[in-house]
């Protein structure tokens, strides 16, 4: 490969680099960025890798018109982590010790052969709020609770090479990733240099794709692979050139422009495919406007959504305290390779969508997708529908009250123009003497302590905590479901009048009993406008043309408060630059006292606790010996739940809070654990027995083989009364009895949330059978070794047929099997046979689920070396 290896120098420093003009210059100039990337990867990995040089040939010969048929290899140069998806990664690469001693193997071949970070931001509530001192109280309480979980990180810290965690209260991954973490450009050994490029542990990954790094979120045991130096294996995928043109108007943000383009782009279909922006357009979009639309890539479908390395780019470096010489790698990198953005690129696309900045208008989405849009001037009208026939008043907590209005997510809280924009709506707000209602719970989390600079800087900060905007923590808070308790008295109005009430947020995600349980109906807008929604206190006002308040009998309208482009860009200019980056991150990247005085274990092998409620040695690995189990056939299966189109991650593995009667809640409370100390779903997936019990238990769930019941329930029999879906597990299993389950369109979509595939095996279920999937989770069943199966177009359990209380028979699979016949028998005798596409996409795919799933494969492969 030494052909393919060319030299620059860069004030005296010589680099060497893997130049994609050594190739058919013809063929790379036509590839999109993201594929001259992979096409790098697969260049720089060719020696490795005996796939190396098809991949190549692969990749130089796409047609973007084809359907995608060729399996190619990528080898990401590092994983990003969280620490929700973060524990059980740990846990699960402890486990993996264990299992390769037992197998008479090396423990420390389980290590990450490239750099991984773990950046703490998702375990912060917030459960004070609207105070000066509610930050300190809440990561008071953060560290009261977790401590168990951080002194494990602070064990895998030590325990492996390539690993480090960033502590509590530093920021939200996906901003600490754009704002100090992404290199854009490596220099391995100071002297070869190869692009930036990353998997992460959340679907949000995606934000770095905003500085043209390329990366995605994956499950966590696939991102465990790739730590230990498992390629990813992808079919090479389509990708959709998005065409940007004009600019924003006045009054219109980053926020608008990308809700609207996630219901193009879902309505349009990219799920499995790459996004990548183009045109004339892209001069009028900072990175920190292409930030926000690439974050919400999942919320869209697609696998990545990508901008091209450009002046814009090196002015985010630069402002955000990239050093000089790193600035200048990047630059004279991406030129040379052809990574650079030209007005005159020969890029071709598999299609091209047209984007008009000029046509967006505000707007926000809801009530349940992040991908329903609605005009600013038309949610009033739509909660009215939602709420159907009631009487309605809004002086007072009633159907369609805002009760949590959160400035929260990096989608947002990593864009200073809405940042400085809902400050400024604050400060005029305060001025005419508007103030939020008194049943909103505000909160303010920043994505990293660098928008608290320029807030203080500014003197904005005051101006939001005087409306109620305190900074409660540096983390997901409410975005991911933290949004803590509501205040006693309007909780129990709502539960004892039945109230549809609402949230407002800047995140990414409203999918149903995420943001809290008592609110039905949650909405996603820029932080502006979740700060006059806290002024209105309900999403019945029309904020285009009703008052938000009136003061000295005056009425005062949206328009009132909203800044101008000018207000906002002037304060940007003048308070923001490269120091205030660099001593935000100084400050806060070693931890505060309480994260540097937690006792840490010691050893190369974790001693688990028996008696440990949050961090439990997991049985995947129990009694596995080098044969392999092989590919099994399914034998009068039961279906634990049928369920319905949009079934999310957050459905199947909630994050959110343990309810003490459900089965987890049980399970604590037996093994003394008092209620105030349950924590949440996501801070207890260190421990197998919490998830298993925790699967499918969301509030807002519909299993249809239990009508007229939401949440955890299921039916062991037509006749039967409701029983948890963990107890019906449990007597399946007692019976040695498969288990599968029936889905509709998008199952699994949202979060990149492993635990939905871990649980549902440790539930027992051997397959799933549902019309679509989304991306992740698809790739997640088969890394736990359970088979996706899909309908064929047109099919669905309602159109074959199917109550969902039959048994299911399906013969032994094969290796080139790609469909597979399923028998469904009834009560009476009546047997349905039909025929479902097997959803193993890759040869790759099909080797993992040979071995019973991925770390399986890897154990494996370890121990034979």
């Amino acid at each position: 490969m030494s052909d393919y290896i060319n030299s620059f120098s860069i004030k005296e420093k010589t680099y060497k680099y893997y130049d994609l003009r050594s190739l058919d210059s013809d063929k790379v100039d036509r590839l999109p960025f993201t594929h001259k990337i992979l096409l790098e990867n697969a260049l720089r990995h060719s020696e490795n890798d005996n796939e190396g040089p098809k991949d190549i040939e692969t990749i130089l010969n796409w047609d973007p018109k084809s359907n995608r048929s060729e399996e190619i290899s990528f080898t990401p140069s590092r994983v990003i982590l969280q620490d929700f998806t973060g524990v059980p990664a740990v846990v699960d690469l402890a486990a993996m010790r264990d299992a390769v001693v037992a197998m008479n193997g090396n423990p420390k071949d389980i290590n990450p052969l490239s750099p991984a970070e773990l950046v703490i931001d998702h375990s912060v509530q917030v459960d004070h709020f609207g105070s000066l001192d509610a930050l300190e109280k809440n990561n008071t309480v953060e560290f009261q609770r977790n401590q168990e979980r951080y002194r494990f990180l602070r064990w895998g810290q030590d325990a492996f090479s390539n690993f480090e965690v960033v502590p509590p209260n530093t920021g939200i991954v996906h901003q600490v990733n754009l704002e100090y973490l992404g290199r854009v450009v490596f220099s391995k050994d100071d002297s070869l240099a190869y692009p930036d490029t990353l998997v992460g542990t959340d679907s949000h990954t995606t934000m770095i794709n905003g500085i043209g790094c390329l990366g995605w979120g994956v499950g966590g045991i696939e991102a465990e692979a790739a730590m230990l130096g498992q390629p990813i294996t992808m079919l090479l995928p389509e990708v959709i050139g998005v065409s940007v043109k004009g600019s924003l108007k006045e009054g219109v943000t980053a926020t608008d422009l990308v809700l609207t383009l996630t219901e193009t782009l879902r309505n349009y279909g990219v799920v499995g495919k790459f996004v990548e922006f183009f045109g004339d357009g892209l001069n009028h979009l900072p990175v920190s406007d292409r930030a926000t639309l690439s974050n919400m890539a999942p919320e869209f479908g697609s696998t990545c959504a990508i901008f091209p390395i450009d002046e814009a780019t090196i002015r985010y470096l630069k402002l955000s305290g990239r050093s000089e010489e790193q600035v200048d790698l990047v630059e004279t990198y991406s030129k040379k390779q052809g990574l650079w953005r030209e007005s005159d690129s020969k890029i071709t696309y598999t299609d091209v969508i047209e984007l008009n900045l000029s046509e967006i208008e505000p707007c926000l989405s809801g009530p349940k997708r992040p991908q329903d849009r609605i005009k600013l001037k038309d949610v009033a009208s739509i909660v009215k529908t939602e709420i159907g026939e009631k009487p309605i008043t809004r002086d007072r907590l009633s159907d369609g009250s805002v009760l949590i209005a959160a400035i929260t997510s990096c989608t947002n809280t990593s864009n200073p123009t809405v940042m400085v924009a809902a400050g400024l709506v604050a400060k005029k707000a305060n001025e005419l003497g508007l103030k939020p209602k008194e049943w909103v719970k505000t909160s303010l989390a920043p994505g990293s302590k660098v928008v608290t600079k320029y807030l203080e800087e500014s003197g904005l900060l005051p101006e939001l905590e005087q409306m109620g905007f305190n900074i409660v923590g540096y983390g997901c808070t409410t975005c991911i479901g933290n949004s803590g308790p509501l205040d006693p008295g309007v909780a129990k109005t709502v539960q004892d009048q039945n109230l549809a009430a609402s949230s407002v947020l800047s995140g990414n995600r409203n999918f149903e009993g995420r943001i809290h349980p008592l609110v039905k109906h949650n909405f996603l807008a820029s932080p502006p406008l979740v700060v006059a929604y806290a002024i209105a206190g309900s999403t019945l006002l029309d904020l285009t043309t009703e008052p938000l308040g009136n003061v000295d009998g005056k009425d005062i309208f949206l328009n009132d408060i909203w800044p101008s482009q000018n207000e906002i860009e002037s304060i940007i200019e003048r308070t923001i630059d490269p120091e205030m980056f660099i001593k935000a991150y100084e400050d806060s990247i070693q931890g505060d006292d309480a994260w540097k005085k937690l006792e840490t274990p010691q050893g190369e092998i974790y001693e688990w606790q028996e008696n440990s409620t949050y961090i439990k040695k997991p049985p995947y690995f129990k009694s596995m010996s080098m044969e392999l189990p092989g590919i099994r056939a399914i034998k009068d299966a039961r279906v634990l739940a049928l369920l319905g189109d949009s079934v999310t991650t957050d459905h199947i593995s909630p994050a959110g809070n343990i309810d003490q009667n459900s089965p987890a809640g049980s399970y604590l409370k037996e093994n003394g654990v008092e209620r105030k100390d349950f924590n949440s779903y996501g801070s207890r997936r260190g421990n197998h027995e919490v998830m298993m019990r925790g699967t499918f238990a969301n509030i807002r769930l519909r299993n249809k083989l239990a009508p007229g019941t939401e949440g955890g329930w299921t039916k062991l029999a037509e006749s039967d009364e409701p029983t948890t879906i963990f107890e019906a597990a449990e007597e399946f299993r007692s019976k040695n009895t498969d288990l599968i389950v029936i889905a509709g369109k998008e199952y699994g979509t949202g979060s990149s949330r492993d635990w939905a595939a871990k649980g549902v095996s440790l539930l027992g279920v051997k397959a799933v059978v549902a019309e679509s999937y989304e991306r992740i989770h698809r790739s997640n069943l088969i890394g736990m070794g359970v088979l996706p199966l899909e309908f064929n177009s047109g099919d669905s359990a309602g159109s074959i047929g199917l109550n969902g209380f039959e048994t299911f028979d399906m013969d032994s699979i094969t290796k080139d099997s790609k469909v597979a016949s399923l028998r469904a028998k009834s009560k009476d005798g009546e047997v349905k046979t039909f025929e479902v596409k097997i959803r193993i996409d890759t040869p790759k795919e099909w080797e993992y689920f040979e071995h019973g799933g991925i770390l399986h494969y890897v154990i494996r492969r370890l121990v034979a070396k």
